[in-house]
Formats: structure tokens, sequence, C-alpha cells
């Protein structure tokens, strides 16, 4: 009882109708046919100013002995380390075969203790680490404070407006 009466329906005139689908296509063709501008990589270019040949530095010639010196140094210091490592890896294994004995015998004893000893210890994570490095750190180093000059480029496609 209380609706409404029907809208009458627009008339719409078919070529009309025809002629916006067309121009929709052509927009289209015409948008693919475009090939996207590619933004430059500018980390991978280098300047031209930094390939000039004067301002890179001259070799310095080491004496014999001097050049000896250090390869002598060298070849001992990876020995050192090699065997740091090999060190380092046998008191791990010797540790893991250790445990391994352990908890066979714990297994034997008792296996509620065994069952509660290999479960995983969530407190052990997250694992925080600092590694070497190259560089001593400055003692009571403060960092200066300054203002920090953004001068990243920033690239924007171009798009087709008719």
């Amino acid at each position: 009882m209380r609706a409404e009466p029907l809208r009458k329906k627009k008339k719409v005139d078919p070529k009309k109708d025809q002629a916006a689908k067309d121009r929709l296509k052509k927009r289209i063709r015409k948008l693919e046919k475009a090939s996207q501008e590619l933004i430059p990589i500018e980390d991978f270019i280098t300047p031209l100013r930094f390939l000039d040949k004067s301002r890179q530095r001259t070799q310095m010639e080491l004496p014999f002995e001097e050049s000896e010196r250090r390869a002598l140094l060298l070849k001992k210091w990876s020995l050192y380390k090699q065997q740091e490592h090999q060190m380092e890896r046998n008191a791990i294994r010797a540790m893991l075969q250790a445990q391994q004995e352990a908890l066979q015998e714990l297994k034997l004893e008792s296996l509620e203790l065994y069952t509660e000893a290999i479960k995983r210890n969530a407190s052990l994570f997250p694992f925080e680490r600092e590694g070497p490095n190259y560089t001593p750190p400055i003692f009571n180093y403060q960092p200066p404070e300054g203002r920090y000059n953004d001068i990243t480029k920033v690239y924007t496609q171009v798009e087709f407006k008719r």
C-alpha cells in the first residue's frame, strides 16, 4: 500500500552509448601502447665525477721485505684462526656428546625426568648477540646532533589524461 510509483526508465540513445564504449576502448588501447616510464635506480649509476682518473690514488709500492712480512703475518693469522675454529668445533662436539650420554642415562633412570629435561626452554630465546667490531668503541663518544637533509629524489608516474 505504501509503495512508491515506479520510475520511468530513461531512454538511452544507442549511438551515444556505443560512442562512449568506443571512447573507453580507444583510451584503453592508448594506455596499453604507451609503456610505463621506468624509474631510474640511481644507486647503480656511478656519477662521472667519480670516474675521473685524476681522482684515483696511486698505489703505493711496498718494499719486498714489507710485502713478505705482511704475507707471513697473514699466513700466521689464518693458521691461528683455523686452529681456534677447530678447537671450538671439538669443544661443541664434546659437549653435545656428553649431553646425549647424560640424557640416555637419565632416560634409563627415570622417564619423567627425561621428558622434563628435553622440553624446550622458552626463556633462552629471544637470543641477542653482539658480534666483533672492526674498531673498538670510543669511550664517552657523543654523536653530533644536527639536521638531517633528506635529498632523496621522488619520482612519479606520468598518466595520460584527455
